[in-house]
């Protein structure tokens, strides 16, 4: 096999643990989140400031969300194209190769 073509040897355990992150990256997105607003809270005395860091923090779990489902998305895309893959066409060439026989 060539060197080029070949997988590094842990990319399967990378890819795994990229999956489990997001759940993980999401609560520390929203504890960060909490964590700005009671600083702000603290600095300028007025409560409602908390808010802010919180809807900062969700807002920042939404958008690993969709960075993940981006990459996914990619990802399976790639799959979709790839000829191996490709169901329809792979049916007409073997509907082809049974007219040829007759």
């Amino acid at each position: 096999m060539d060197k080029k073509t070949e997988e590094p040897k842990f990319k399967k355990v990378v890819d795994a643990a990229d999956g489990l992150s997001l759940g993980i990256s999401m609560v520390v997105a929203v504890l960060i989140g909490v964590g700005l607003g009671l600083g702000l809270q603290k600095l300028t005395g007025m409560w409602w400031t908390l808010w802010i860091g919180v809807f900062i923090g969700v807002a920042a779990a939404i958008l690993n969300v969709y960075k993940a489902y981006d990459k996914q998305k990619r990802s399976l895309d790639e799959l979709a194209n790839d000829p191996k893959y490709n169901y329809s066409k792979r049916q007409t060439q073997d509907d082809e190769d049974e007219d040829e026989k007759y």
